[in-house]
């Protein structure tokens, strides 16, 4: 059952900033870092009149008691968030972990694959799938070097690690698909890939693999409300029938999602987004002490994210 904890307990131990617009939360939970596994999330209010947002679980430690978040900030709740959440403040709620484990099966050579802010979200299952004995394969995407974290993290876990930029200023240039094909290229026993990021990150990722046959999986973060399968908010077309994200997945068959679908829906309420994100900003800076706003990035327009960017909302 999903655990809620009294918000005294929820407090945040460490934070660190990986660049203007992500940040990590890592938050003192014993409970639910005992019961977490790889590709659950949680919900999380930041405030007692916040917004609820669905989070991956970004990595957690039974022995610290914790879990750890990694949030990119685009929209009103987010930037908030990134403003407020500093080390030591706690947060209101946090519901889970919520929806199905990752199924890793049996042993075998796996590809999991990254890109920007779903760089995150992969690690746990990738340390999963090599402590069950698997030969793992990392693929992580960002858009230049400085934007990459977590490399020494997946080394630790991982077999073989490709890092791909736009820019080619670390490994090889170009996206993630172009390190899918690199790796299929130079292994022809791969049983499964794994990937996480913006939907037309997946979508690209889901084609890549296609010729070859290969399973792949995929974990979708759709708009969400309650997270339990009530609202429908979050139902996503997969083959031919529905499904609900957060009680039916978060992974689905990436051969099956239809993508377009579910981009069209990511930007169903566009423009409220973009008001509240301004309606915040406007007010925080007139409110905030004299330097407070430049500890975060603008609010930017919100629009349909390219390869590396998490999908507007929140």
């Amino acid at each position: 059952m999903p655990d809620r904890t009294h918000p005294d307990q929820l407090e945040i131990v460490r934070r660190e900033d990986f660049s203007d617009v992500t940040y990590l939360l890592e938050v003192h939970h014993p409970l639910m870092a005992k019961a977490a596994r790889p590709g659950q999330f949680v919900i999380v209010m930041s405030h007692e009149h916040g917004e609820r947002i669905p989070l991956t679980i970004a990595d957690f430690d039974v022995k610290a008691g914790t879990i750890t978040l990694v949030i990119q900030a685009v929209g009103k709740t987010t930037h908030e968030m990134q403003q407020t959440l500093l080390r030591g403040a706690k947060l209101h709620a946090l519901v889970g972990p919520m929806g199905l484990p990752s199924h890793l099966g049996k042993p075998k050579k796996m590809v999991f694959v990254g890109g920007g802010l779903g760089v995150a979200p992969i690690y746990p299952q990738a340390r999963a799938a090599k402590e069950s004995g698997a030969y793992v394969i990392g693929i992580l995407g960002f858009r230049t070097k400085d934007l990459i974290f977590w490399e020494q993290k997946f080394r630790d876990v991982v077999d073989e690690l490709v890092i791909c930029t736009d820019d080619g200023s670390v490994g090889l240039k170009g996206n993630v698909t172009a390190g899918i094909k690199s790796v299929l290229a130079g292994h022809n026993d791969v049983g499964e890939v794994v990937a996480i990021g913006p939907p037309i990150m997946m979508k690209f990722s889901a084609e890549a693999t296609r010729p070859h046959k290969i399973k792949t999986i995929v974990s979708l973060n759709p708009i969400m409300v309650d997270g339990t399968g009530m609202c429908g908010g979050c139902r996503v077309k997969v083959g031919d029938g529905v499904k609900f994200a957060c009680v039916d997945g978060p992974d689905f068959d990436g051969h099956q999602v239809d993508f377009d679908d579910l981009m069209a829906r990511l930007k169903r309420f566009q423009e409220e987004e973009r008001a509240a994100a301004e309606r915040w900003s406007a007010t925080c800076r007139m409110a905030g002490p004299p330097g407070w706003i430049k500890q975060v990035a603008p609010v930017q327009e919100l629009e349909l994210p390219d390869l590396y960017e998490e999908a507007s909302g929140g």
